[in-house]
């Protein structure tokens, strides 16, 4: 089934052809609800190709960075607290172009003249679409528990490793942590709305911006608010994952504002005033 089926059949309520076309809507049409758009959304990320086969290389990169370090890493560093947090800066990597194909597959695939029919109201769409990006990486973090938790059980019986000690603050910095990449690929895919376009600057802005950082001695201060490479590593770095400070906290909430907020707002007011054909 196409994307463009799919979501015809999963958010047109009703059986008539007014209400199919979303040309007309009657008094009392029931509008498909946000928790109902979020599930259409998911389900089209899986029916495309690119969406499909990236979920599964975000599980398989998961597993096997568990699996290297198994063989490399030294018995002291195999733990859970290490599998996990290594496991997730790959995967961090690649929800944003999750996030961007969950945006721009609808522009590229030329659907967005039927789901704006269906649901005329814009804004309902896009949050529909955060929505359905949380989720991803809610599970792109469960996945990565999963599989250090097994590589984790690997080294208690192959060696001296096996260790489980870790804190709940490490599962909250993980899923924040993912939560803004996809959320930061959302953001870049409505303000770019083109993919390959997309793709290329959200990840050769942020590296720009942390290597001028480095470079530039003027700049380092502005960087530790404004890189979010170094922001967010608190999140996922062991052993303290996640147990980040005040100050930490608020560079976290301004390099998100800078990164995801303003693209983001930005990419709304475009999405919902473009003209669509």
């Amino acid at each position: 089934m196409t994307t463009d089926a799919t979501s015809r059949t999963a958010i047109a309520p009703g059986t008539g052809a007014d209400r199919d076309s979303g040309t007309h809507q009657p008094d009392g049409y029931d509008r498909p609800t946000l928790l109902r758009l979020t599930l259409v959304e998911l389900r089209k990320l899986a029916d495309t190709r690119a969406g499909y086969w990236l979920l599964i290389t975000i599980g398989l990169i998961s597993a096997i960075i568990v699996a290297v370090m198994l063989f490399t890493a030294p018995d002291s560093d195999q733990r859970f607290e290490y599998f996990f947090a290594l496991s997730q800066i790959p995967v961090g990597i690649l929800l944003p172009i999750l996030g961007i194909l969950l945006v721009t597959s609808e522009f590229s695939q030329r659907t967005t003249l039927t789901t704006f029919a269906l649901v005329p109201q814009r804004h309902r769409v896009v949050v529909a679409k955060l929505g359905a990006g949380v989720v991803a990486a809610l599970i792109s973090v469960v996945a990565s528990m999963a599989t250090a938790a097994l590589g984790t059980v690997i080294a208690g019986l192959a060696g001296d490793g096996g260790a489980w000690s870790t804190g709940a603050w490490t599962f909250l910095g993980a899923g924040v942590f993912q939560m803004v990449n996809v959320t930061l690929g959302v953001a870049f895919g409505l303000l770019f709305q083109s993919t390959p376009l997309a793709i290329v600057l959200s990840l050769v802005l942020p590296i720009a911006w942390s290597t001028l950082g480095e470079m530039i001695e003027r700049l380092r201060s502005a960087a530790e608010w404004l890189d979010t490479g170094l922001t967010t590593a608190g999140l996922v770095e062991p052993p303290n994952a996640g147990d980040l400070d005040g100050g930490q906290w608020a560079r976290l909430g301004v390099s998100v504002a800078v990164w995801v907020l303003v693209p983001l707002v930005a990419g709304l007011i475009r999405t919902v005033r473009r003209e669509v054909s």
